[in-house]
């Protein structure tokens, strides 16, 4: 079955954690539709590595059209945390418990959606603090994943893993 994935992202995003793990989903077959502040607005990577063009705004969407949540790191998801749109859109998979994927800083997101209480995740070092003070249990692994069905990886060097686990994750 294809899955219909969310990617909530904006510029200054990690290159790879976005190009290899879409790659990983359309390859199973998946859709991965990318949403930020503006429809058709063209973003670029920290990197330059990469650049991408949002296919929806985030106030065109609903979140109960999807069937999962990617979240690339960056500096992407602290932009993305200080907008109200962007947390209720990421409490709807976390309240449903819809699969998350998320990366290196993505967590950061899921702090301020106020989600992360309970859950078993795993964040780039410099993040730790930050989940373990929003109620995380934090792991220091390649791949988390908690039962909820978040998925949680620290950095570029576990994309391996982390792209086999939310494949894995949506079959």
């Amino acid at each position: 079955m294809m899955a219909k994935v969310a990617t909530v992202i904006t510029k200054l995003f990690e290159d790879v954690e976005f190009t290899s793990p879409k790659e990983a989903l359309v390859a199973a077959g998946h859709e991965v539709i990318t949403i930020g502040f503006n429809a058709g607005e063209i973003i670029e990577g920290k990197k330059g590595q990469a650049r991408v063009t949002i296919e929806k705004a985030i106030d065109e969407v609903n979140p109960a059209d999807f069937d999962a949540l990617l979240i690339p790191g960056g500096y992407s998801p602290d932009q993305l945390r200080k907008d109200d749109r962007f947390l209720d859109f990421t409490r709807h998979f976390a309240l449903h418990q819809k699969p998350i994927f998320s990366i290196c800083h993505g967590p950061q997101l899921l702090v301020n959606a106020g989600v992360l209480s309970g859950r078993n995740i795993t964040a780039v070092k410099q993040v730790a603090i930050d989940v373990k003070n929003a109620g995380a249990n934090f792991f220091d692994e390649a791949v988390v994943i908690d039962p909820t069905g978040l998925i949680s990886s620290r950095t570029p060097e576990d994309l391996p893993a982390f792209n086999a686990a939310i494949v894995n994750a949506l079959k």
